[in-house]
């Protein structure tokens, strides 16, 4: 083992290893019971075995991929956000495009992702956008998220008036948002759940999401939120039953009105894969050789996109690297053996699905709005101070939440940002040097806008 590893040459050994494994897979854990909130029953319509048996089998196994290939101690699983925007294209479509569809589309783009990093065109496209949005996609997905998690809670509700508003009649009514009932049992325990890990963040405690998610629906069982009933009559063996295994529809998926889907699946993994790959490895030491950091996450890149595709069969949202794994990292892993740890601990949390699955959406919506905090502090990375770049960036961030489309958030920061350069280049003597592929970009958005509409 110490041999495969090379555990010696990055100045570890399997002890470290194994603890950093399992130290990742604590901080990540959540997204067993957090992604079912998504793709489940009550999010894009999957069975919620389904969907707990692919986050399970999908991350575990491309994890464990990615230790061996690779040797790295990234972790994957199904992303944040990108569960968030397959379930809005599940739910806003009327019932047009279905949860089968949907994984074809994430099918597609793994494929897609498999091509452009091949062709090295994946890296092309990441010199080619500004930081600037790259950081803003990420904020606005994170204020997305916080907002699917204040709504799930209730603490904050939507009210529509269908003809009037407070400056009198507006065509097809007014909409706002408010606060719920707090005095409701399921807003009290959000609150709980919500100050549980807040606190554990802010005092450092490695796992405090999942920590936090435990003890809210320990809280929930006296409170009438939490249901056990079904506990007594539970399997513990795991279930392969209501599997969403091979149920992906490619022929669907392939309709043009899935063509812009497919476009944000790939759009969105791309940034969100390169930051955690670069800044993971950067944290390692990794990048001390340049030409050996860029050789291997450039491998990491090729397992990462095999993933997509690959959990899509499985049936489960877009799986990408996750950004805690720099928490095993921080613990001393250095090698594959601590992704392959992480990954084994994922196959085993099989048997643990039925109690998984009574965890009530007040224990998870706490997490949501937390992980909208940690992707919210990208905003610092943005220069508020030109407006070439602020302007395009907040469009890209509240277009997010406000039009419930990360999509319209993204395509709206690249016609802004390409318009006003092209502008500075001409008026004014600062000469902004814009990419070819970021025309390309603009042109396909325009074509969407045109001729396809917005979500």
């Amino acid at each position: 083992m110490e041999r495969f590893f090379k555990l010696r040459e990055h100045g570890t050994n399997v002890r470290t290893e194994v603890i950093a494994g399992l130290t990742t897979f604590m901080t990540m854990a959540y997204i067993l019971v957090v992604n079912n909130v998504f793709l489940g029953p009550d999010g894009a319509g999957m069975p919620a075995n389904g969907v707990f048996f692919a986050t399970a089998v999908g991350a575990g196994l491309i994890t464990i991929l990615m230790g061996l290939v690779v040797n790295v101690p990234i972790a994957l699983a199904p992303g944040m956000g990108l569960n968030a925007y397959f379930m809005t294209v599940v739910l806003s479509s009327g019932g047009a495009i279905t949860w089968q569809a949907a994984l074809g589309a994430v099918f597609i783009s793994g494929l897609i992702f498999i091509l452009l990093t091949v062709t090295k065109v994946r890296q092309m496209l990441l010199v080619a956008v500004p930081e600037s949005i790259k950081m803003a996609i990420t904020v606005g997905i994170g204020l997305f998220v916080a907002v699917i998690g204040l709504k799930m809670a209730n603490i904050v509700v939507a009210n529509v008036n269908p003809g009037t508003d407070i400056a009198g009649p507006v065509p097809g009514g007014s909409f706002n948002l408010a606060f719920g009932n707090l005095t409701h049992a399921d807003v009290i325990l959000t609150l709980i759940g919500l100050l549980i890990i807040a606190v554990l963040m802010v005092i450092k405690v490695k796992g405090a999401m999942l920590i936090g998610i435990v003890a809210t629906t320990l809280i929930g069982i006296p409170m009438g939120v939490t249901d056990v009933s079904g506990l007594s009559s539970a399997s513990w063996l795991p279930s392969f039953d209501d599997l969403t295994f091979g149920k992906l529809d490619l022929g669907a998926a392939l309709q043009v009105g899935l063509f812009e889907i497919i476009f944000v699946f790939t759009f969105v993994e791309l940034f969100d894969t390169f930051g955690t790959l670069v800044g993971t490895t950067t944290r390692m030491g990794l990048f001390k050789n340049k030409e050996k950091g860029e050789k291997v996450v450039g491998k990491a890149m090729l397992v990462d996109a095999v993933g997509v595709s690959a959990g899509a069969v499985i049936g489960t949202s877009t799986i990408t690297s996750y950004v805690e794994s720099s928490s095993g990292v921080e613990a001393g892993g250095r090698t594959g053996l601590t992704a392959v740890t992480t990954g084994i601990m994922f196959l085993l949390a099989l048997f643990i699905a039925p109690l998984a699955l009574i965890v009530p959406s007040a224990a998870t919506s706490p997490a949501l709005i937390i992980v909208g905090v940690l992707m919210m502090s990208q905003v610092r990375n943005i220069d508020w101070d030109d407006f070439l770049h602020a302007f395009p960036a907040f469009l890209t961030i509240v277009m997010m939440p406000l039009t419930n489309s990360i999509a319209n958030g993204i395509s709206l920061g690249i016609i802004s940002y390409v318009v006003l350069a092209a502008f500075s280049n001409i008026a004014t003597n600062r000469k902004v040097k814009i990419h070819w592929l970021m025309w390309v970009l603009f042109i396909i958005v325009l074509i969407r806008y045109i001729f396809i509409g917005a979500e």
